[in-house]
């Protein structure tokens, strides 16, 4: 078989279609099915670079990973990175092609590019067995679907059965269920095969009457209720949702490997890109890492992480508006420990030169690295491999910074100077050895009896992770009628739900044009029960769960995963 697939939608953000995609994709690979992630459009802050130096979502490159495929630009052909409130920098198969404002992009630009989305995916179709697809936001965003190219319009481009994703940790899922169905044409309502429920807590079995009167209002099954997991540290793709205030990143339960724990702080800059870095730190035993925002939390902090941003300038104003631009500058001078990526390593600087990004001309930096950066039009995407402190590292650079190094002892692409490094590159952390050394040097500077547990693979406990996902969804999920949407589509004879949505003639994936007040698509009949309680049908097995905490609600929301 060649070219089956599914469309995972959710009915809000952050309901979990990231995890239940790479969770399908485990489970799929480990049963012999060659399988590959796609993703039409995403919007985050938060990517990756392939090996032929494409930005990419990461999220999708965990996906690929769960697939245990090599990423590609096909997997995201559209990348749309915020930079404020109204305008994003839109990549396109992995190459920044201009800013956009979120009017401009849903006024004709987003349709046309579904002639690119759809390319990529029959190429992943004709390559793989099966494609699983993420949908973006909700489907049943109505004001957006006649330009929509990842949620219904790519399922109906693709004739993909749509299996809709809730979070009930958040409840109203039954609403939201029905609620999203209901709003939908009945073109699209035909590929809603049916939902599955995810971040359960609780005896399944008091759930169960509610997903039999759901089937009973919507004439579509539950396909699983996956139970509420923790210490899932999946890389997560739209936002990042952390709370600011003294959130704790999950870390591995298990005591310190020396006497003491290490405190790490991760100033929580605006527009905060790639905070994944700090994900091999929290893996640790004994390392603590929490994301902070006022200059009293750096105080008992042994190491504090300026991360990268995608706002360089605006975070350095931040940084000084709340007072921690003068604690960093101060624990420099006291030679306690410091680390600038990317964006944070541009604001240690001396001076910033920035007529892209910005736009803000010369601004003075914290001065305590001795480096000017100068931003250019072309972006840097690699996936550079060096050393440092002894040992190998790797790690991939998204940046149009140019970094002029005037002094101190070289550290991978930066410098360092006393117990402050900067470098451009992200993922360099995940290296073993190299982590490992890094903490050793920390601790001394820090003055702390921490030690590093000498067995901690990163690449071992993501494998763990991923593996984990699979296991939800095989143990949680109707697999057999999982795998039969994927080969077969969705069922035939599915009922409309009322009241749907305008006719879409011209949604995208059906050309021509929507307008306003069009007639509703000819609707098949009604479920029954639709105006009772009743049930009609199994619910079905139940399936996977993911606890995606830590990660910081990003300040931008430029119609945020809707785009």
């Amino acid at each position: 078989m060649r070219g089956g697939g599914l469309l995972v939608a959710g009915t809000t953000s952050d309901a979990g279609k990231s995890v239940v995609t790479a969770g399908i994709c485990r489970w799929l690979v480990r049963r012999g099915v060659e399988v590959a992630p796609f993703k039409a459009q995403n919007m985050s802050l938060n990517s990756f670079v392939t090996r032929e130096g494409a930005e990419i979502g990461r999220a999708q490159a965990m996906q690929a990973q769960a697939a245990r495929v090599e990423p590609t630009a096909l997997m995201n052909p559209v990348l749309l990175k915020p930079g404020g409130d109204r305008s994003s920098q839109v990549v396109l198969m992995g190459k920044p092609v201009g800013e956009m404002s979120a009017r401009g992009y849903h006024g004709g630009r987003q349709e046309a590019l579904l002639g690119t989305v759809t390319d990529c995916l029959e190429q992943l179709r004709s390559t793989y067995d099966a494609v699983i697809c993420e949908g973006a936001g909700s489907p049943a965003e109505i004001n957006l679907r006649r330009t929509d190219i990842v949620n219904m319009g790519i399922a109906r481009a693709a004739r993909f059965p749509v299996l809709v994703v809730g979070d009930i940790d958040r409840g109203g899922v039954f609403a939201s269920f029905f609620g999203t169905t209901a709003l939908l044409s009945a073109k699209d309502q035909s590929l809603v095969a049916g939902y599955l429920v995810n971040k359960f807590r609780g005896d399944v079995s008091l759930l169960e009457p509610g997903l039999d009167m759901l089937y009973g209002l919507t004439g579509r099954r539950t396909y699983g209720v996956l139970p509420y997991a923790h210490g899932l540290g999946i890389d997560e793709e739209d936002g990042l949702r952390v709370s600011l205030r003294g959130a704790v990143r999950e870390s591995v339960v298990a005591p310190p490997h020396g006497e003491d724990v290490l405190r790490v702080a991760v100033c929580a800059v605006p527009l905060m890109s790639n905070f994944t870095d700090v994900d091999a730190l929290a893996a640790e035993p004994g390392v603590v890492v929490r994301f902070v925002d006022r200059a009293e939390e750096l105080a008992d902090a042994d190491l504090v992480i300026v991360p990268g941003t995608r706002g360089t300038v605006k975070a350095l104003a931040w940084l000084r508006e709340r007072g921690l631009a003068d604690a960093l500058v101060r624990r420099a001078a006291e030679g306690r420990p410091v680390l600038g990526i990317c964006g944070g390593f541009q604001v240690l600087g001396e001076r910033i030169e920035d007529e892209v990004e910005s736009r803000a001309g010369v601004v003075d930096g914290l001065g305590v690295l001795p480096v000017r950066i100068r931003f250019d039009r072309d972006k840097t995407l690699a996936r550079p491999v060096g050393s440092a402190l002894g040992e190998p590292v790797e790690g991939y650079e998204i940046h149009h910074g140019v970094a002029d190094v005037r002094g101190g002892e070289p550290f991978l692409d930066g410098c360092r100077v006393g117990a402050v490094w900067g470098t451009h590159w992200h993922g360099s952390l995940e290296s073993d050895a190299f982590r490992r050394r890094f903490l050793v040097e920390v601790a001394r500077a820090a003055g702390r009896r921490f030690a590093p547990a000498p067995d901690t693979s990163f690449g071992v406990l993501r494998e763990e992770q991923l593996d984990r996902l699979g296991d939800l969804v095989e143990e949680h999920a109707d697999t057999d009628a999982l795998w039969r949407l994927i080969e077969g589509g969705a069922p035939s004879g599915l009922p409309f739900v009322p009241p749907g949505a305008p006719s879409a003639p011209g949604d995208v994936g059906a050309g021509g044009s929507a307008s306003r007040g069009a007639v509703p698509d000819p609707a098949p009949p009604s479920p029954e029960g639709l105006d009772s309680a009743g049930s009609a049908g199994s619910a079905g097995s139940r399936g996977q769960g993911i606890d995606v905490t830590g990660h910081v609600e990003a300040e931008q929301h430029v119609d945020q995963e809707a785009l």
